[in-house]
């Protein structure tokens, strides 16, 4: 059975079963039909004790991706198998991705969380009310400059773009205002996809009501004639945060639902991690922690990216800090790095000497990663998630590169054994977390600036020689030190496929320097989003999107979303 399938054939409990197994009570529940359900967090009894976390991140990606997710749920599905109350916090899927090229994002086979079509398709909302909420923030904006503009914005520096969850290259640069004085002020604008907007970074790192207030106030949307910085706070006589948070207040709610083996999963916001810092909020991560005796959450695209963000945005804005990182790795992505093409690591054919060869060469690109994640102060495992082309031979290969590295790796294969699949894991980090009491760390303090962060990831992450940055990029900086705002972290927005601004240029390449093209500052989210090479934050799609093999049949069942 395909991952569709397997979703429908599930047997499902009633959403307030699921509840219970992690003491959430009836009235905290604000049900979605029977198996979804968003959790009033105002009326959950916490005992006190926090519990562990476990990061899942993992290696530069093919472009289907290494199943981050896939692995997330089943070693969460493991964890409980081996006694060890355990809950799964993740990122709500983008229609950008499941229309596009990647699909789903609700993991697959027997590690999912169901009901997948839901989850994948508008689910309880969320998506819908950030657009709605940022959009406001676009439209009050534009309202002011129409009826007098006592701020005195300057139309030619509103920086905030209106947003959609989908991709749509056609309206990254549009003209609005025609039509006349009736249609309000002609200006350039453009559109961003929602997952990369501030209001869901802001959504996603704010710990409360209060909070999401507080830094939607401090949004600044534009300049004045004189270039002094208009922030949401300003629009109208008591901000624009008030209407924002209005259409956000339900949204707050974590989701939660249920993964095939019956794992509670709270499932909640969700900024991509190359041009966002990649990682469900903080509420949802706060709340499992707060429940269970061990979390498993995910990063998004390799260590790089939302692993690296996780440690130096995510976890100080939440207040946690992962006690045990797990890297995915798969046979694929090695042989991918090391030179073979998409459909040759999935098709192995006659040429084993050549795809180990090519696992050789890629294998630089797990040592790298492995290197830098280690460095992060906390246990690291690996998980090799098996694939069906894979061989004994080849997995025993990474295991033995692993040890070679001094980590542990255990094969994984939850896609097909659900939990099962990663009993040996779950196992060894149940040990990892009874004998360690180390957790990760930043990389900075709150007095490292900009230039130095920047240059600190590209170096000694990336593995890079240094960072050019535009005259656009230095002007923004040299404006950010004169004003004393050059102490901000920084989200890095770059290719998911390499450790540099080439996505190119794989396995683990030196010898390159990154280029830094635009600093956007995202006051309210509390980061500097640096955007390097060719990035965009309004994805396109691709020749053969996803959904051009999906439909609705006769008997109103979807087909095609796996």
């Amino acid at each position: 059975m395909n991952d569709a399938e397997i979703s429908l054939a599930a047997e499902l409990k009633p959403i307030a079963d699921i509840a219970a197994t992690v003491k959430i009570s009836e009235d905290a529940l604000i049900p979605y039909g029977h198996y979804m359900a968003k959790v009033d967090t105002q009326k959950i009894q916490r005992s006190g004790k926090r519990g562990k976390l476990i990061l899942v991140t993992g290696t530069s990606p093919t472009p289907a991706g290494e199943g981050k997710s896939t692995v997330s749920v089943g070693l969460s599905d493991a964890l409980n198998l081996v006694g060890s109350k355990t809950m799964v916090a993740l990122r709500e899927p983008s229609l950008g991705p499941v229309f596009g090229m990647k699909g789903g994002a609700t993991g697959g086979g027997y590690a999912q969380v169901v009901p997948m079509e839901n989850i994948n398709l508008h689910f309880t909302g969320d998506f819908h009310a950030i657009t709605s909420a940022h959009n406001l923030l676009c439209n009050l904006v534009d309202n002011h400059i129409n009826h007098g503009n006592d701020l005195g914005i300057d139309p030619r520096t509103v920086r905030i773009k209106r947003v959609l969850d989908m991709n749509d290259r056609n309206l990254r640069n549009v003209v609005i205002g025609l039509g006349g004085r009736a249609s309000g002020s002609p200006r350039e604008d453009g559109f961003e996809i929602t997952v990369a907007s501030e209001t869901m970074a802001v959504f996603c790192l704010s710990r409360d009501l209060d909070d999401l207030k507080e830094r939607l106030s401090r949004i600044v949307v534009a300049e004045t004639y004189d270039r002094q910085p208009v922030t949401a706070a300003q629009l109208g006589p008591n901000g624009a945060q008030g209407g924002m948070a209005i259409l956000l207040r339900d949204a707050m709610r974590p989701n939660l639902v249920q993964s095939i083996g019956g794992t509670p999963a709270l499932i909640h916001g969700g900024p991509f991690a190359n041009i966002a810092h990649g990682a469900n909020s903080v509420i949802a991560t706060n709340t499992a922690l707060d429940l269970a005796d061990t979390v498993v959450t995910e990063a998004g695209f390799g260590a790089d990216l939302g692993g690296e963000k996780f440690v130096n945005i995510t976890g100080p804005a939440g207040g946690f800090a992962a006690a045990a990182v797990t890297v995915v790795s798969t046979v694929r992505s090695l042989k991918y790095n090391g030179g073979l093409s998409v459909a040759e690591v999935n098709k192995p054919g006659d040429d084993r000497a050549g795809h180990i060869q090519a696992m050789e060469r890629g294998s630089e690109n797990l040592a790298r990663h492995l290197q830098n994640v280690k460095s992060w102060g906390a246990p690291v495992v690996v998980a090799i998630n098996q694939f069906p082309q894979d061989t004994e031979e080849e997995l025993q290969w990474v295991k033995d590169f692993c040890a070679q590295h001094g980590v542990h790796a255990e094969v994984v294969s939850v896609w097909a054994n659900g939990g099962e699949g990663a009993r040996a894991l779950a196992e060894h980090l149940v040990e990892v977390l009874n004998d360690s009491d180390d957790t990760v760390q930043p990389m900075f303090t709150p007095e490292t600036g900009i230039r130095e962060r920047i240059t600190h990831i590209v170096k000694h992450v990336y593995g890079g020689d240094g960072v050019d940055f535009s005259a656009t990029a230095e002007r923004q900086l040299q404006q950010l030190e004169a004003a004393g705002q050059d102490k901000l972290p920084v989200c890095m927005a770059k290719t998911q496929y390499s450790f540099s601004d080439d996505p190119k240029a794989l396995g683990a390449p030196c010898d390159f320097r990154v280029t830094v093209r635009e600093l956007n500052v995202r006051a309210g989210a509390g980061f500097v989003v640096a955007l390097t090479g060719a990035m965009m934050t309004m994805p396109g799609l691709p020749a053969d999107p996803a959904s051009d093999n999906m439909d609705v049949d006769e008997h109103g069942n979807i087909v095609g979303l796996f």
